[in-house]
């Protein structure tokens, strides 16, 4: 299978690997894949024998002609995602604060607002393309507003960040390369100027936070801190983008492939909460984080030594069934038969999923996604109760940073 092929349906491989005894090396991901839950959570929670370091290795290197230009900005930075211990705890800190339930509840009005305007510009017209209409645009707003960006400033920002990531995981001629890296050092840019005004004059947002922590003080910045908080932003604004991006995406896919799922959220809208942690199992929005071994160890009766590289898949382990199955077997959960877990069910009993993550990496930031969909499916039941899908031949986006549909047309 090639790496494309695997990125848009990756569920046959992570359903083989459950199945057979062991871990199963994949040469798609040039490491063992890790599939079942428990594997998962012992995984997620034991840093200190398998580390974050290269947690998203490429799959294609820049140019040199895009680095050239990439080294004008201010990146290259080790950020939360990659680090471990106490580097990884003091560059979590200012995202734990800035993401708080507090700080999540505070804004919740403007979420609102912002998903009543998208729903609101498109409802009169019967039909829209949902990614770049709503499931991209939200998120973006969201994030740059708890980070502290001018309205005006969020669209470049978002943009560049999502260059970010285009560079290192699409196939890019070197002259769409060069075109994403001047983006990328554009956004630098100004979140730079941003870190030194917040710097001069604090304010109550995100970015404030990261200053404050990354560069504790009165000084001007130095140029390392600078980097660094830069770094640690242009993460955030990513992460915090198109995570809840994807989640957008596959929540209304899957509750529109399968109507009757739709009919049912519309009679009880108190299944709300469980359309979303099905979502969350069943299409995990990052499919996994690579972690490489830093000793000698056995994981699922395979021997790993130092240096392996293991991939941590969550989507695979919200649809390991045997996990659920123990699970309810032990009084976790009622016990009612088959399981299911290929199948899309906002009525099924509770099922454990880890698509936030677990242990000291687990997502700061799944409340805010959360409620999220909460208040667009909220707003669509209401005012769009006759959704449906307009198209059905759904094509899923070729990595695994981000689970969702490239594309997904609508009509009402």
């Amino acid at each position: 299978m090639d790496p494309q092929g695997f990125y848009r349906d990756p569920y046959p491989v992570y359903t083989e690997a459950r199945r057979t005894q062991g871990l199963t090396f994949v040469p798609e991901l040039d490491a063992w894949l890790v599939s079942r839950r428990e594997d998962v959570r012992e995984v997620l929670g034991n840093p200190e024998q398998f580390s974050s370091a290269g947690a998203l290795r490429p799959d294609y290197l820049p140019s040199k002609a895009a680095l050239s230009v990439l080294s004008q900005g201010f990146g290259g930075v080790r950020t939360v995602l990659g680090a471990d211990g106490d580097a990884h705890r003091r560059l979590r800190r200012p995202l734990s604060r800035g993401l708080s339930s507090a700080k999540v509840a505070a804004a919740l009005p403007f979420v609102t607002e912002r998903a009543e305007a998208l729903i609101g510009s498109f409802a009169g017209d019967g039909q829209v393309e949902w990614m770049d209409a709503y499931a991209r645009p939200l998120p973006a707003a969201v994030i740059g507003h708890l980070v502290g960006l001018d309205p005006a400033d969020a669209p470049g920002a978002i943009r560049g960040a999502q260059g970010a990531e285009r560079l290192v995981f699409t196939e890019l001629t070197e002259t769409e390369q060069v075109e994403v890296a001047e983006e990328i050092v554009d956004m630098q840019r100004l979140l730079d100027g941003y870190a030194r005004a917040r710097r001069r004059a604090p304010r109550d947002d995100l970015f404030t936070e990261m200053v404050r922590d990354l560069a504790p003080g009165s000084d001007d910045l130095t140029l390392d801190q600078r980097k660094e908080i830069v770094s640690n932003v242009q993460n955030l604004l990513l992460a915090g983008h198109l995570t809840t991006t994807a989640l957008l995406g596959t929540v209304v896919l899957n509750l529109l492939r399968d109507r009757r799922q739709w009919e049912l959220l519309c009679e009880q809208p108190r299944l709300i909460a469980a359309a979303i942690e099905e979502a969350l199992r069943f299409e995990a929005p990052v499919q996994g984080f690579r972690r490489t071994v830093t000793t000698t160890v056995t994981l699922s009766g395979t021997e790993l030594h130092e240096g392996d590289v293991v991939f941590v898949s969550f989507a695979s382990a919200g649809r390991d069934a045997d996990a659920d199955a123990a699970a309810r077997a032990d009084g976790d959960v009622r016990a009612d038969g088959d399981v299911r877990a290929d199948e899309f069910d906002i009525g099924r009993e509770a099922f454990r999923h880890l698509s936030f993550g677990h242990g000291p990496h687990g997502c700061p930031g799944s409340q805010l996604a959360k409620e999220q969909v909460r208040i667009s499916l909220e707003i669509l039941i209401r005012e769009l109760p006759g959704l449906r899908l307009a198209h059905t031949d759904i094509t899923m986006a070729p990595t695994l940073i981000h689970r969702s549909p490239e594309t997904l047309f609508l009509a009402w």
